[in-house]
C-alpha cells in the first residue's frame, strides 16, 4: 500500500469531529485532515508535500 492509499484509509476512519484538527505543517502553513484530504485526493504537488510531511511525523 502506498502513502496515498494509507492516508485515504486512515482518513476514512477519522471521526468528523476531528477532521478540522491540524495534522501537519508544510512550508510554515498548517493543514487539517480535510485540507490534506482534498490535496491528496486530487494528487496535487501540495498533496505530495503533505504526504511527505505525514510520513516524516509518522502519521502514515
Amino acid at each position: 500500500m502506498n502513502k496515498r492509499e494509507k492516508f485515504l484509509k486512515i482518513y476514512a476512519n477519522v471521526p468528523d469531529s476531528l477532521r478540522e484538527d491540524i495534522i501537519v505543517v508544510v512550508d510554515g502553513k498548517t493543514y487539517t485532515w480535510n485540507t490534506a484530504y482534498f490535496e491528496i485526493k486530487n494528487n496535487t504537488d501540495l498533496g505530495k508535500k503533505i504526504l511527505k510531511g505525514l510520513e516524516n511525523n509518522q502519521t502514515i
